[in-house]
């Protein structure tokens, strides 16, 4: 008895307006594309796009991540952007920019980067 299998094509939707989520640390860049309800349409790393060790965290590979992902996006039909940026990393200006230099359009940049009100609690006193 032969079973067959049958496979549903994908749902291309075409999106236009999306967000680019831009993760800096000072190990590696991520960034995620998404829809407007929060859908992830398309995400890369500087690990992913094979930099290692401290070459991930270069506003060169920030430039090389974001063009991958803009690539993804223009596919699915994305034309404008929100970009919402976090993180203290070296790559967040060369990401955003090469967002701009594939040509999508930035509607609002955010930067949600964490502030500590009052930091962590200090170690108690050392008793010579």
């Amino acid at each position: 008895m032969e079973k067959t299998f049958t496979f549903r094509k994908k749902n291309s939707r075409n999106y236009n307006i999306g967000e680019a989520h831009i993760k800096s640390t000072y190990n590696n860049i991520i960034i995620t594309l998404t829809n407007k309800k929060g859908d992830v349409i398309a995400w890369s790393s500087a690990g992913k796009m094979g930099f290692k060790g401290s070459k991930k965290n270069t506003p060169y590979a920030a430039q090389i991540t974001a063009e991958d992902v803009a690539e993804k996006g223009l596919n699915a039909g994305i034309k404008k952007l929100e970009v919402i940026v976090k993180g203290p990393g070296a790559g967040r200006d060369a990401a955003i920019r090469a967002l701009v230099n594939k040509n999508l359009i930035l509607l609002v940049i955010k930067d949600i980067t964490p502030i500590p009100h009052n930091g962590c609690r200090p170690p108690k006193k050392r008793r010579i």
